[in-house]
């Protein structure tokens, strides 16, 4: 269809306003300077409110975000309550929320569900890393940002306000705080995204765009678009940059977070700045096109020019101060991600948040930080209690998760050197000429090495080559080449990391967001398609959601097909949820599999032969397997509840399995859960079941359900519908389910834990068994017991004691064995010391000697000195090389002369054939004949 908006508005007709085209870029804007030529967005303007403050006042972030919400409210917006930073709490499509509309994507956008207000406004934390490596150097980018919106949803039958009345919003609160209506100008533009599109406004001033106003009205049906019937007012204010023009400081940064960059400036050392590079840094990078140029260098570059500086100079004087600022922005991004709750991890939202957590702690080690990230989060919730006081609630596990992730990131920079060390050596040799871009994203993907760090330790082996070099040469008496120079630096492992490292892998992982599941026991078997007269089957009437307590029906038969039999209402639970089927018999015939397609049933039945469409049939459910069903269902909210009152409300569940024996819950968490954290969990989960609550159900309107229980109703998944089916046990958990459950949570009976495990990066999964199965268990572990009771011969109550005197004496045991192989290795050491010669500069010893392994490491490692080699071997054809430091010879060229084996330069083993003086000799021989070749 064409589109011919009228971008004309009411206020622009009452004001006066003209409209222009650019002569830089060629858009169509509205302004009230007749004079203008320029639409005064970057970079066809400069930033011009820097040093030149455009509101009446200057603002904090508290005070504008404020004055932003009572404007709102006193033009008859309804403020509501921001959402969390993590988006997949409501929906699968995305990780974290980018925007304000990703609050009502799809339920309200799609007209399925009313908003809970309208028209609202909202002040939404939004967390986008598409331009993470930009933050700190750009002056304006950010990672996490507050957008401020008002929204109207207009039907034909309740229509808000459209064009006019939001334009005169905007102009209304921007001139209310002082900003003059001349400098203002709305750029004509066009919005897409999610498949929706519509005509929309950049409202721009001095060079920044302050806000959007986007008029969602078409849906895109590949390259024509389709009228909606809902027509949405969609807007966003960018409360940082508003705060950033009402103070006219060097960049955003100084304007938002100046309280917390002063601390960090101090305890980093860092000196005061002359004010016009800032500036101009600012200013120039207001005229890039950022977004589009990985390589900042550039920016730098046009600056030094500016400034007359040599571009390192200026480089040594902003790169401490921009790894500040982004320290800064990451900090904040990580105290709404983790007081939120997500658990970083290696997978989805706890990867993007590891990614911000690991480039932070990377840059607090390069500008010298020495406080904690936990004082500096500490600041920042400080900072942010007066609007957002749920995070301080959070902050014992944010400090918790914090001081874990630092543990784990310092343990990842240990064992770093020796993984790029093994990786070069590979490297050279295959003949690989660099590390790549993929070599680096896969060793931050699964070995969490910062690109950084494995860059500092490729050049500092690449240095040491060169010096060990010069090293030998020197010994030698040679003077050192410069071509042999070149020559060493041709063969050695290149690596350039890229600018924009972390954008790319933040969008790589981003991209997931289609993989974005509850991972539940939930069916992926194809069902077939059932058609009666041309017509789809209507749905079944779920009489398992009346009463699941009764178990047996009589239902019409609507279609056979296959194997299936599909009925008009059914008592048999189809899998789903995490939960397994029901079974049981249609007329006597058995159902074995229970299916669901689009809200349709699919009884699968041993013998299909005696189905008509038409029919009446008596179905009875197996109440022996559904009551095991609804106790271990029951137990799944049971126990994710007394885990969070024992971990924390940072649990969250991912995934569940509803069986008649045993259950499994997996639930977030940042560490593996301790033997007493288990005890306590089930501890608590019991004294639910004993204190007898009864568990209701009721259905709920969407909005209804999520304004009075919150999103934690979707613990067991994303639920698609207008009505949510509600299951609430009364203060312990309330989740939006569809499954079986008990009436009461003394019907659940014991609830045992049985074992813990770690299925992936911050997911832990509890198996566990309810009712006469837990007896069952018990059962099974006394008998275990008393098992081992015996066969130490001693009675249970004994038992641990018992195995714990065993334990310790067998540990005396093997310290008195050890103790004689040291006694043993000093008297090796002693008999074989003497037996060293002379070979060429080296002392050389090749002995054969009884002893294991473990024993011919130990005895090499007492007898070799700086200048000798070791050569040692057993009786059971294990041989050992090592040499000192002083030792140019390769221990892994030696062997392979001699044996067959491998090692390191340093130490090299495998096995022998020949004869040990036959060895020997080669050995000897080797050394003698060595040359500057076998040198590293």
């Amino acid at each position: 269809m064409e589109i011919n908006h009228d971008y004309n508005v009411q206020l622009f007709k009452d004001l006066g306003f003209v409209r222009k085209q650019c002569t830089e870029c060629g858009q169509h804007f509205w302004t009230l300077d007749e004079e203008r030529t320029t639409c005064g967005d970057s970079p066809c303007d400069q930033y011009s409110f820097i040093g030149n403050p455009i509101t009446s006042k200057p603002y904090t972030y508290n005070e504008m975000l404020n004055e932003y919400r009572e404007f709102l409210h006193s033009e008859g917006h309804t403020p509501i309550k921001r959402s969390p930073v993590v988006a997949k709490r409501w929906r699968d499509d995305i990780l974290l929320t980018i925007a304000t509309i990703a609050v009502f994507q799809p339920w309200v956008t799609s007209g399925l569900v009313k908003p809970v207000e309208n028209p609202l406004t909202i002040a939404q934390p939004c967390i986008r890393l598409n331009d993470i490596d930009n933050v700190g150097r750009t002056g304006r980018h950010l990672t996490c940002f507050t957008m401020g919106a008002h929204h109207a949803f207009n039907t034909a039958d309740d229509f808000k306000y459209w064009t006019d009345r939001t334009v005169e919003l905007c102009y209304k609160f921007m001139t209310k705080i002082g900003i003059d209506g001349k400098s203002i100008t709305f750029i004509e533009s066009w919005w897409e995204g999610g498949g929706n599109a519509g005509p929309c406004y950049e409202v721009i001033t001095h060079g920044v765009e302050l806000a959007t106003l986007v008029f969602m009205q078409f849906k895109k049906v590949g390259d024509t678009y389709e009228e909606i019937p809902l027509k949405i007012v969609d807007t966003g204010y960018g409360i940082e940059r508003f705060v950033w023009a009402s103070q006219g400081t060097s960049n955003t940064y100084e304007a938002i977070f100046s309280n917390i960059i002063n601390i960090l400036k101090k305890n980093a050392g860092i000196g005061e700045i002359n004010k016009k590079i800032l500036d101009e840094s600012a200013k120039l990078a207001g005229l890039m096109d950022i977004e589009n140029v990985g390589d900042l260098r550039v920016l730098r570059q046009q600056v030094a020019e500016k400034m007359n500086m040599d571009v390192n100079e200026l480089d040594k004087i902003l790169s401490p101060l921009e790894y500040i600022y982004a320290i800064t922005d990451h900090t904040r991004c990580l105290t709404f991600m983790l007081g939120d709750g997500i658990v970083p991890s290696n997978v989805k939202d706890g990867y993007l948040a590891r990614l911000v957590l690991r480039k932070t702690l990377r840059y607090m080690e390069k500008v010298g930080i020495t406080m904690s990230i936990t004082d500096i989060v500490d600041l920042q919730l400080e900072e942010l209690k007066e609007n957002y006081p749920e995070l301080m609630n959070m902050k014992k596990y944010i400090h918790d998760v914090l001081e874990s992730e630092e543990r784990k990131y310092a343990q990842t920079v240990n064992k770093g050197r020796g993984m790029v060390q093994r990786m070069v050596q590979s490297g050279k040799k295959s003949e690989v000429a660099e590390i790549t871009l993929d070599d680096l994203i896969n060793l931050y993907d699964s070995k969490g090495l910062p690109p950084e760090l494995v860059q500092d330790i490729i050049l500092e082996i690449n240095e040491n080559e060169i010096n060990n070099y010069k090293r030998i040469a020197e010994r030698k008496g040679e003077a050192i080449s410069e071509d042999k120079i070149a020559e060493i630096k041709n063969g050695q492992i290149k690596i350039n990391v890229p600018d924009n490292f972390y954008t790319i892998v933040a969008e790589k992982h981003e991209e997931e967001k289609s993989e974005v599941q509850n991972e539940n026991i939930d069916s992926k078997k194809e069902l077939p398609v059932v058609n009666v007269n041309g017509k789809s089957v209507e749905a079944t009437e779920f009489l398992f959601h009346k009463n699941s307590k009764q178990t047996d029906f009589k239902a019409k038969v609507l279609a056979v097909v296959e194997d299936y039999v599909i009925l008009d209402k059914t008592l048999f639970y189809a899998e789903g949820g995490g939960q397994k089927y029901d079974i049981g018999t249609l007329s006597g015939i058995d159902v074995v599999d229970v299916q669901k397609q689009n809200n349709v049933v699919y009884h699968k039945v041993s013998d299909v032969k005696g189905f008509k469409v038409g029919d009446m049939v008596y179905g009875k459910i197996n109440w022996e397997n559904r009551i095991k069903l609804m106790r271990n269902h029951t137990a799944t909210h049971i126990i994710n509840a007394a885990a969070t009152k024992v971990l924390g409300k940072h649990i969250w569940q991912t995934g569940s399995n509803v069986d008649t024996e045993k259950g499994r819950l997996d639930i977030t968490h940042f560490e593996r859960i301790t033997r007493d954290e288990i005890k306590e969990i089930e501890k608590v989960a019991n004294e639910i079941v004993l204190k007898a609550i009864p568990i209701t159900c009721e259905f709920l309107e969407r909005n209804e359900a999520e304004q009075r229980y919150g999103f934690s109703i979707y613990q067991g998944g994303v639920v698609p519908g207008d009505t949510l089916r509600i299951i609430s046990i009364p203060d312990i958990d309330t989740e939006a389910c569809g499954g079986t459950h008990c009436e009461n949570t003394l019907e659940v009976g014991y609830i045992k834990i049985l074992k813990t495990e770690r299925i992936q990066d911050g997911v832990e999964r509890l198996e566990y068994s309810s009712g006469n199965n837990s007896v069952g268990e018990i059962a099974t572990i006394e008998d275990l017991v008393l098992d081992s009771a015996s066969v130490f011969g001693v009675p249970m109550e004994q038992l641990p004691k018992t195995a714990e005197r065993f334990f310790e004496e067998w540990k005396e045991q093997r310290k008195k064995i050890e103790e004689l192989q040291k006694r043993v290795g000093e008297l090796v050491k002693y008999e074989l010391g003497n037996n060293f010669v002379k070979v060429a500069k080296f002392d050389v010893l090749v002995e054969k000697i009884d002893a294991d392994t473990k024993e011919l490491m130990n005895t090499a490692d007492n007898l070799v000195k700086d200048d000798s080699i070791v050569v040692l071997l057993n009786n059971n054809g294990n041989i050992l090389l090592k040499r000192g430091d002083n030792v140019e010879i390769s221990m892994k060229t030696l062997i392979r002369q001699v044996a067959k084996g491998g090692g390191k330069d340093n130490l090299a083993q495998g096995k022998y054939t020949d004869e040990f003086e036959e060895i020997k000799s080669k050995v000897i021989e080797f050394i003698g004949n060595s040359s500057i070749d076998y040198v590293i």
